[in-house]
């Protein structure tokens, strides 16, 4: 953007050139933000196939937990910040933490063994439609015509990409149907800490909700899978839960609680809009995955949907 094409935006909106200027750089750096943060998550769809190939879904849920706390821990503690948490905050962030890292992890990690890597992002994309849901129940978001039209589209598109994955066996059915899940329940927690815990710095929220689901999660993945150290540890599986570990669970969401302090939940669960387009090039190039023609067809329609909800933000 030019000096004069700033200057004449910062008069438009009624600012003067310095604070036109702040604003201007304020929301770059937003966008900035959430374009990186888009391109780890998206990224990760395909770690999350490679890990799945050696390690079952529930361990390499609890490991993947395990080891972003151990990452964060000494981050929170050099930042101080321990001292911020309440007792007033630990309710929503037992809840949201549980939901977001546990149940929704668990189920995407669970379902996408049976799905293309693309096609499971595509799944998840769901999530601003629930959280427009959630948004309208509770009042933070505000009902339109076109907004009420997008839901079903989004409904029927999650419908087709479904159908045929029963169509093409069960797991992969009950796969789609566990993404889908796992999507609401993101969508949900993020509107919890929206709410009720965004004064929190983002380390020390990321690692507080980590911990909350961490322990829940090794618990049941001794009881489902077993000793973890008996699985098939590979430099792949490695590699693919470093990754998980450290670019999406510490600095995704570290960056995804930073936009949530400036933007709505709705434009930060946007980022599923963006994910399959990027995860589907991946999956394509690295693992040689296709998905047919209903499935791309029911994949646009949630896209559609989730964009008419997000429009406005």
């Amino acid at each position: 953007m030019t000096r004069a094409g700033g200057n004449e935006s910062c008069r438009e909106a009624g600012l003067s050139a310095g604070a036109g200027l702040s604003y201007c750089m304020s929301r770059a750096r937003i966008v900035t933000v959430w374009w990186l943060a888009c391109l780890l998550w998206s990224a990760g769809w395909l770690f999350i196939k490679i890990g799945l190939s050696d390690l079952p879904p529930v361990t390499f849920v609890a490991l993947r937990l395990t080891l972003a706390f151990i990452v964060l821990s000494p981050i929170v503690t050099w930042r101080d910040e321990w001292k911020l948490l309440r007792i007033s905050d630990l309710p929503v962030i037992a809840v949201s933490g549980l939901l977001l890292l546990g149940v929704n992890f668990t189920l995407t990690f669970w379902g996408a063994q049976y799905l293309p890597s693309a096609l499971a992002s595509v799944l998840q994309a769901t999530s601003p439609v629930f959280g427009f849901l959630i948004g309208i129940s509770t009042g933070a978001e505000r009902f339109s015509l076109a907004r009420g039209l997008a839901l079903p589209i989004g409904v029927a598109g999650v419908a087709l990409v479904s159908s045929g994955q029963f169509a093409a066996g069960p797991l992969a059915g009950w796969g789609s149907a566990a993404v889908v899940g796992g999507a609401a329940c993101a969508a949900l927690a993020y509107a919890m800490v929206k709410r009720r815990a965004a004064h929190l710095p983002s380390p020390l929220m990321v690692a507080m909700q980590t911990l909350c689901a961490m322990i829940p999660m090794l618990l049941a993945a001794v009881i489902i899978d077993g000793y973890p150290l008996q699985h098939n540890w590979t430099a792949k599986a490695i590699g693919a839960l470093l990754y998980l570990a450290i670019a999406s669970s510490v600095v995704a969401f570290w960056l995804n609680y930073w936009l949530l302090k400036r933007v709505s939940a709705t434009t930060v669960l946007s980022m599923a809009l963006v994910q399959p387009l990027i995860a589907a090039v991946l999956g394509a190039v690295v693992l040689g995955e296709r998905f047919g023609a209903a499935a791309a067809a029911g994949g646009a329609m949630i896209l559609l949907s989730a964009a008419v909800i997000l429009k406005r933000e």
